[in-house]
């Protein structure tokens, strides 16, 4: 299929908007704010979240809430919170105002490991390989483009594609279908050679429709019928072209301060339209590191990173903590929000965190408070 020009219009949005996906490394300064106050609760629960209660002196849960804070504080953030979950239970904190426990939020690339667990689990049920091609599954979709006949769904789910990514022209802010936002990406030459880790949307697009292809359904219902119904995870959906929240829901912002809380989620799709809760993706991810949605073989192909050098699993990501701690987990940048879940290989700690708006301004900050939490720590 030959690759269209990209509209004018998609050229000729401002640059201050925020970039949709968020490879692990580069961040987006945050729109000022006035002061703040921390809080937190913990509970004893096994399965579900309860309601939270008083903390103790532990000094973990401080060191972690210090660090929350600082996201605030230096970060210029409106607001972050976070929810940890371990065998002991959850513990709910929060700094500044505008979040809390039960809103539901825009999860942007978080989106990406849903989408790659489909995709595993239909290669365990046989219905697709991971070294299928593109065109094997959507034929002549990328002829022509430079790309060849050999792309596989490995390269998708690795970034290892070269695809370029079409939200550097959309910036994250024009509602696209996923066939224009891969002839947005085949416009321009592959951004990096086969093989080589290159962080696009595109590839998580092109997942997206094959998963329909491959089962006759959306990616959002095959999503919802094999990981939000069975995990229970009600605060979880993919709203199609719904630009409002779910209630409850806080404000969102922008960099530049403006509110953007609602928003047309067609500018991410597959790679980026999920609404969730701070509850549902620690369970999520809990579930998914204990086994609980992927056979052995195909959890083992999500976590090798060797295909993207160390960078990327499929869907996921490591990262190496100062104590020597690797945790696994994504993020997720879309306008009004910017999460991160990471967890401990087995899934049996869990921390999510977000901010109310597009991201972090210290790039320091994030993995001060992953260390907060996940090293270990004496009075």
């Amino acid at each position: 299929m030959p690759p269209c020009r990209t509209p004018r219009t998609l050229l000729a949005i401002p640059a201050s908007l925020a970039l949709l996906g968020l490879a692990p490394t580069g961040l987006l300064a945050l729109a000022p704010t006035g002061s703040h106050t921390l809080a937190s609760g913990y509970s004893t629960e096994s399965r579900a979240f309860a309601s939270p209660a008083p903390t103790g002196s532990n000094p973990v849960d401080a060191a972690t809430d210090a660090a929350l804070a600082l996201l605030v504080a230096q970060g210029k953030a409106p607001a972050a919170a976070l929810l940890t979950k371990d065998d002991s239970g959850s513990r709910f904190a929060d700094a500044g105002q505008g979040i809390s426990r039960s809103d539901h939020f825009r999860a942007g690339s978080i989106t990406k490991t849903f989408i790659a667990t489909v995709i595993l689990q239909l290669s365990a049920e046989h219905r697709l390989s991971l070294s299928d091609t593109v065109d094997a599954h959507l034929p002549g979709l990328l002829s022509g483009a430079g790309y060849g006949d050999s792309l596989t769904l490995r390269a998708l789910l690795t970034h290892t594609s070269g695809l370029y990514d079409y939200t550097a022209d959309t910036l994250g802010a024009v509602p696209v279908t996923p066939l224009q936002a891969v002839r947005i990406a085949l416009a321009h030459p592959p951004s990096a050679a086969p093989g080589q880790y290159a962080y696009s949307n595109t590839n998580y697009v092109l997942l997206g429709m094959i998963v329909e292809r491959v089962t006759g359904n959306s990616y959002a219902t095959e999503a919802e019928r094999r990981i939000l119904v069975p995990l229970r995870l009600t605060g979880t959906s993919f709203p199609g072209a719904r630009t409002t929240l779910p209630s409850p829901h806080g404000r969102g912002y922008a960099a530049d301060g403006s509110d953007v809380t609602e928003l047309d989620p067609r500018v991410a799709g597959a790679a980026g339209e999920l609404v969730t809760t701070l509850t549902d993706l620690d369970r999520f991810y809990a579930a998914l590191l204990a086994g609980e949605l992927l056979p052995p073989g195909q959890l083992r192909e999500m976590l090798d990173t060797r295909a993207a050098h160390g960078s990327y699993g499929m869907g996921l990501y490591p990262v190496k903590l100062p104590c020597g701690t690797t945790v696994w987990g994504h993020n997720g940048r879309i306008s009004s929000s910017y999460v991160r879940t990471a967890a401990t290989v087995d899934g049996r700690r869990v921390l999510t965190f977000r901010v109310n708006t597009d991201g972090i301004a210290d790039p320091d900050l994030e993995p001060a408070l992953l260390a907060a939490e996940f090293c270990p720590r004496t009075e």
